[in-house]
């Protein structure tokens, strides 16, 4: 799956740290030729780390039963991922900048694809989560790199035409995830039952691989920033400090230190912006440009963000569970039973798409991001109106027409986010930009896990009825629904309509 000036990056002057394409755009500023083969190739990726992000969800109570494990750790299955991905991403886009794009995009493919199926042989939960921990670290690699590549290829137009494409391709990943899931672990091919799940990350991993070195175009920096390993530190504990308690606190009881471990991680994340800024007026490479944050399509995109893709995932995860052990369902009817939110989310990016064709979505702006995020609360309105009035005769498809209107909301978001983000971004920002940008996006996706996933355990108890699942479930959904009033209250930080190309 979506990462959205004072100071130059790295304290390097502007005319030494621009971009140079081992490929030139051409003798007369002609684009890449292969822009949109190579285009192909990033979306691929962007696919499999989607793919990867929610299949889990789907085969979480399979993976308990057979490698045992508790509560935590169907959270932790997710949140190790999405983690480690937020704790390297920050640092992966900056490799990019100092040791080239395209090497880093192929190293990353080759280790996401290893550590797939490192996860389908694991023999424990632990062994397992660590797994899911190495795919997130490679994938902090391998995804930052694409939103890079694309700036350099594209531009005006193109460049939103470009962005345009991953709102359809997130979509795909999201119908194609649970479904796919689902498939795999109740054909049990070969006797492999979930680890199917992760098997078949193969074939794009090596279809990523090939043709990320044939057709990806390289750049480099003139003069290569250094990496900041004292903020790669410190972002990296910070990180940790907060999510690790979030998702085992609750299974440990809230003891005292769970409190201290989240006051002293966010405490450390204002000391490493600090440092930043310090270094950068030092002269010095910070690992974070601190100018991004001056920038108003950035810091509030950052923002929202984080709160959006809490939200998505925390809500795909209690969803799943809500499925499988509230209704009964396998994981198959549970990933169809996830359809109806998908192709919501696919009807709200045709809409964005034709929309930009005609300008409406330049002409309004974030107007466009927060009625996605008012359509999204809407939907999970909805479905706790139909939990309420039925919550002993639930069925996929009474909930289906809220979990639609849900996802359209979120298509709405997504589809302009990227390109609203990143338009402020200089070229000699980007590296910084997208590995910040999505790091922030992972983070919140653990922190979605980790809440709603600790919410829905904590209202649920030793309930096995249905109508305590149906309890649950409400109370879980609207705490998703103050996450997106968070949301929605936070999208003022974006640009108005008409500033989005001047931060």
């Amino acid at each position: 799956m979506a990462d959205l000036s004072e100071f130059s990056v790295g304290g390097i002057a502007a005319d030494t740290s621009s971009p140079v394409p081992e490929e030139p755009r051409g003798t007369a500023g002609a684009p890449y030729r292969w822009r949109w083969v190579a285009l192909a190739v990033l979306l691929v990726a962007e696919a499999m780390d989607m793919l990867d992000a929610l299949v889990a969800n789907i085969a979480a109570p399979s993976i308990r039963a057979d490698l045992g494990g508790g509560e935590s750790t169907m959270q932790w299955l997710g949140a190790a991922y999405a983690l480690a991905m937020a704790v390297g991403l920050i640092t992966g886009g900056r490799l990019g900048d100092i040791m080239g794009r395209k090497r880093m995009f192929l190293i990353g493919a080759a280790g996401f694809t290893a550590a797939s199926m490192l996860c389908a042989i694991s023999v424990s939960s632990g062994m397992l989560i660590g797994a899911r921990g190495l795919q997130g670290l490679f994938g902090a690699v391998l995804i930052p790199q694409g939103l890079g590549i694309i700036k350099e290829m594209f531009d005006g137009r193109e460049l939103g035409r470009a962005f345009g494409m991953f709102g359809p391709v997130l979509g795909l990943a999201t119908v194609g995830g649970p479904v796919l899931a689902g498939v795999l672990i109740d054909a049990d091919l070969f006797g492999a039952g979930w680890r199917m799940i992760f098997a078949v990350n193969l074939p794009p991993g090596l279809l990523a691989l090939i043709g990320g070195w044939k057709f990806l175009p390289e750049s480099r920096y003139a003069v290569p920033p250094r990496l900041d390993l004292v903020g790669v530190a410190l972002a990296s504990a910070a990180a940790l400090l907060v999510i690790f308690p979030l998702v085992q606190g609750r299974e440990l009881g809230w003891p005292a230190w769970t409190f201290a471990s989240m006051a002293g991680g966010l405490a450390l994340f204002a000391v490493f912006g600090r440092y930043e800024v310090r270094k950068a007026r030092n002269g010095s490479d910070p690992l974070v440009a601190p100018a991004l944050f001056r920038k108003r399509a950035f810091s509030g995109g950052l923002v929202v963000g984080a709160v959006i893709f809490a939200a998505l995932t925390g809500f795909s995860l209690v969803l799943s569970l809500f499925l499988q052990a509230g209704l009964g369902h396998s994981p198959l009817h549970a990933g169809l039973g996830s359809l109806p939110w998908s192709l919501g989310m696919i009807l709200g990016f045709i809409v964005i798409q034709i929309s930009e064709k005609h300008g409406a979505v330049e002409r309004l702006g974030r107007k466009v991001i927060q009625t996605g995020v008012a359509v999204m609360a809407l939907g999970l309105a909805l479905l706790v109106l139909t939990l309420h009035l039925a919550p002993t005769t639930v069925t996929i498809c009474r909930i289906a027409p809220a979990l639609t209107v849900a996802g359209l909301g979120m298509g709405l978001v997504m589809g302009p986010f990227f390109d609203t983000v990143l338009s402020a971004v200089d070229p000699e920002e980007t590296g910084s930009a997208s590995g910040t940008l999505t790091a922030v996006q992972q983070l919140g996706s653990a922190l979605g896990t980790a809440v709603l996933g600790t919410v829905f355990f904590s209202t649920l108890g030793r309930g096995t009825s249905l109508p305590a699942y149906a309890t649950t479930m409400t109370t879980t959904l609207w705490s998703g629904v103050c996450l997106l009033a968070l949301a929605f209250l936070t999208s003022f930080l974006l640009p108005r309509p008409g500033d989005r190309r001047h931060g």
